[in-house]
């Protein structure tokens, strides 16, 4: 299956269980990781893979994945540090990835989005603007695990 726009990525990231929506959020977030030094992601992203993860486990690194999105949040400071900002909607995409699941919730859309959001202010502190091309990375990676 090929994705090649955001209504196709959304319906097929619909047809996931949660399970499968918390692997896929995983790939696309892993895009966007190195603009994250804070190691509760990493860990976060790379659990989020399992297929056995435990609902504790889960409360527990969206804890801290919390943690980490507040205490980068408080870091970007009134100045903008867009590359802290960065860091910022890493964390808010790894928190999608182990959230609890409600009953119309996508989990991995939520991560797609914040991903995005971690790019674009990349972009904007390399002074690159703001086109993002992390869509057309995300439609490439969801293809691939799809594919699988």
């Amino acid at each position: 299956m090929a994705i090649s726009n955001d209504n196709e990525l959304k319906a097929a990231l619909n047809k996931l269980t949660v399970a499968q929506q918390r692997q896929a959020a995983s790939r696309l977030v892993e895009n966007v990781l190195p603009l994250c030094k804070d190691a509760r992601v990493k860990g976060a992203v790379t659990a989020a893979r399992r297929q056995d993860i435990t609902d504790a486990e889960l409360a527990a690194l969206f804890q801290a994945t919390k943690s980490a999105s507040v205490e980068s949040f408080t870091q970007c400071g009134r100045e903008a540090d867009w590359l802290a900002q960065a860091g910022h909607f890493v964390a808010e995409a790894a928190m999608a990835c182990v959230k609890a699941a409600e009953v119309d919730d996508n989990l991995a859309w939520d991560a797609c989005m914040s991903a995005r959001m971690a790019r674009t202010c990349e972009m904007i502190a390399g002074g690159a603007g703001t086109e993002n091309h992390e869509a057309v990375a995300q439609y490439r990676i969801l293809s691939e695990f799809l594919n699988q």
